[in-house]
């Protein structure tokens, strides 16, 4: 009888149907160059654009899954917050909160971001139901620490992985053109934030221009 039942349940409602459209990694850089109103600025930024209604809807039409990691250094990420599941509206409104109350997890440190993208990498490992795969990079300056970014870039292209970026511009470093020429995959795009105050709007702007590639 239960498993007449379950393989009608299967019928009904195949396994396809609970997998998520696309896993997203929101990378989020704390290192040196980043000073304290300028991480909340990226942390308010991050809620902020977790709470827009229009992302809202994205994520949990596409049944997204989103976790959040601090980078700087070459030994130097962190696991911020572990996968969440974005089913409902309630859902969105707790990793909203989460972002927000995110205490620093790093100071004083260099730029590898290399090592940022094989440490994202390996959290796919966790969601393997999800079709797309996307880490989603935000920084301001180019590497100081670590290794070649560009083997990263392969790597992850080798994986079916797609890597967009935020540049903030806020020290005249170019860092649209390293992130474009560089980090980002074929497949990805930058946004360019003027300073760190126009990081809000871009993360906003790069979620949506992500689920909304994904959803169509």
């Amino acid at each position: 009888m239960v498993r007449t039942l379950l393989g009608l349940a299967l019928s009904v409602f195949p396994l396809a149907a609970w997998a998520c459209d696309t896993a997203l990694v929101l990378m989020v850089d704390v290192s040196n160059s980043v000073d304290a109103a300028e991480y909340r600025l990226q942390t308010d930024g991050m809620a902020a654009a977790l709470r827009d209604p229009e992302i809202v809807d994205a994520m949990v039409r596409g049944q997204t899954a989103i976790a959040v990691v601090q980078w700087s250094g070459v030994d130097q990420q962190a696991l911020s917050i572990p996968w969440q599941r974005i089913n409902t509206g309630l859902d969105a409104q707790a990793l909203a909160a989460q972002a927000a109350a995110m205490p620093r997890a790093f100071v004083l440190s260099d730029t590898a971001p290399a090592e940022a993208v094989y440490f994202a990498l390996e959290l796919f490992a966790q969601v393997p139901d999800c079709a797309h795969k996307v880490i989603d990079v935000s920084g301001d300056g180019t590497p100081n620490a670590g290794s070649d970014v560009r083997a990263a870039r392969n790597a992850a292209e080798r994986a079916g992985v797609t890597i967009n970026g935020i540049a903030i511009e806020s020290m005249g470093l170019a860092i649209t053109g390293f992130y474009r020429n560089a980090l980002i995959t074929r497949n990805g795009f930058v946004i360019t934030a003027r300073t760190h105050r126009d990081y809000p709007r871009a993360i906003r702007t790069k979620i949506f221009r992500e689920l909304s590639q994904v959803l169509g």
